[in-house]
């Protein structure tokens, strides 16, 4: 059995079996079989389905939000997990219809030879999500899959389960969608075991897990698809908005409490700004309170992973041994038996480190002056995370000009995390942030499918190709 503990109080309150490798057997082979029948559906009959699925998800979503609530300890998030799966079942039924037809039959450069293309689904994709947005980093994935025609096998984090009953509830409300959409509780050893029987792997988690990841899928021969960990800086130039900018980084920094990949984790302002800069982020953050003694009592939830907790100690103690002031927080909190760290507003921090080179998946916003522009885009590249920055100036063209020196897949321009709000746009991950074409955008759909070409001859006589003796 593995024990779950309930990030509120730091307790283990609930339990479960992990899937058998018996389990996982039954599952592929069950998924595999279905997966014909529904790839031979026409795309319209499969948007009918996941409709259907959404509707079943509306109305078991107090169910949900309490199950997501107990998982994670934080109420604002779990809503915003629920319109995740809304926004992304929205966009996919309107676009999957255009980014699933067939090519047409077109000529080739070679005469007498015409083109045409087929689009065939990998029968069982495999999803492995993460702890910190459980329900809807699983489903941005498991949508798009099942409308390209694949069955889908999901295994989220051990770390929170709690909510894989009521969707499986609503799963099997739909039976259509129950014969091709399974979800399997389990730790490493069940993700590990997964990957044997899958013909793709989608994974949302660390970079350490993504390289065992990637490395299991290159042994099977497999396609990966990786969205690991982020490093994201911010810059802010001479000029910007410094109450825009002060707002969207407190925002960006210590949404759910820090605990996601696009959190802005490095702040560089220009010298001249730092002072009013860090006053004005000092007095925001002292505005939000932490979600104590009800979920909903304030912004900053608990700690949800129990390792992060040594990871957050870990960083702020290096910090402040080589010389690091901490404005604001500063020192985990427990309450209630559940840990919090209050927003933390470090200066006097340099690249030697932790909290300015390792992720850190927590509400602390390090602030570092620089004088040139040439040294914050060197300073925001110093690292070997690539997912996604923020660039504040004064002009939209002034921040758009830094923002296409940074190593990242995703700049937001005078705002910040916009990759957390916005979906239709295409992005890959630099470094070590991932691997693998865009999970977001119109065409990304098209990772579920395979592209096989149809070359057909056409004519009556002997081709220019074949053996002179056979004319």
């Amino acid at each position: 059995m593995i024990e779950v503990r309930n990030p509120r109080t730091g307790q283990n309150d609930w339990s479960f079996e992990p899937a058998s490798d018996a389990e996982l057997d039954a599952e592929a082979a069950s998924l595999r079989n279905a997966q014909r029948d529904w790839a031979a559906q026409p795309v319209e009959a499969r948007i009918a389905v996941l409709r259907r699925w959404g509707e079943q998800v509306e109305a078991s979503s107090g169910a949900l939000l309490a199950s997501l609530t107990h998982d994670t300890g934080r109420v604002a998030e779990s809503h915003a997990e629920l319109n995740l799966f809304r926004g992304t079942l929205a966009r996919w039924l309107r676009d999957a219809p255009a980014q699933l037809a067939a090519d047409d039959e077109r000529p080739s450069a070679v005469e007498s030879i015409k083109l045409a293309g087929q689009l065939v689904p990998y029968a069982l994709v495999g999803i492995i999500s993460p702890w910190n947005f459980p329900f809807g980093l699983s489903v941005i994935d498991a949508i798009p899959a099942l409308l390209a025609g694949s069955a889908v096998l999901v295994k989220p984090s051990e770390v929170t389960p709690r909510f894989i009953e009521p969707l499986r509830a609503t799963i099997e409300a739909v039976p259509e969608l129950a014969k091709v959409l399974r979800y399997v509780r389990g730790d490493g050893r069940v993700g590990a075991a997964m990957i044997e029987r899958v013909d793709m792997v989608v994974f949302t988690g660390s970079v350490a897990t993504g390289r065992k990841v990637g490395e299991a899928a290159a042994r099977n021969f497999i396609p990966a698809f990786l969205e690991l960990g982020g490093k994201d800086p911010a810059i802010v130039l001479a000029g910007a908005d410094l109450d825009r900018a002060s707002s969207a980084l407190v925002w960006g920094s210590t949404a759910n409490a820090g605990q996601a990949c696009q959190s802005i984790e490095r702040i560089y302002v220009q010298r001249v700004l730092h002072d009013d800069f860090v006053a004005r982020l000092a007095e925001k953050l002292r505005r939000l309170k932490l979600a104590f003694p009800g979920p909903g009592d304030g912004e900053i939830g608990p700690v949800i992973f129990e390792r992060q907790i040594e990871t957050l100690r870990a960083q702020l103690e290096d910090a402040k041994a080589k010389g690091a002031v901490a404005v604001t927080g500063g020192a985990l909190q427990v309450h209630g038996g559940g840990t919090y760290l209050p927003p933390t507003l470090l200066t006097k921090v340099d690249h030697t480190m932790q909290v300015m080179t390792e992720e850190t998946f927590g509400p602390i916003l390090p602030v570092m002056a620089f004088d040139t522009v040439d040294q914050a885009v060197s300073l925001a590249n110093d690292s070997l995370f690539g997912l996604s920055a923020a660039v504040f100036a004064g002009s939209e063209a002034e921040a758009e000009s830094v923002a296409r020196r940074l190593d990242a897949g995703a700049v937001s321009i005078n705002d910040s995390t916009l990759t957390a709000v916005v979906a239709d746009g295409e992005k890959m991950s630099f470094k070590l942030s991932g691997l693998g074409g865009s999970r977001m955008g119109p065409t990304s759909i098209r990772r579920f499918l395979r592209q096989k070409l149809l070359i057909k001859s056409r004519g009556t006589g002997a081709q220019p190709w074949w053996y002179r003796a056979l004319s």
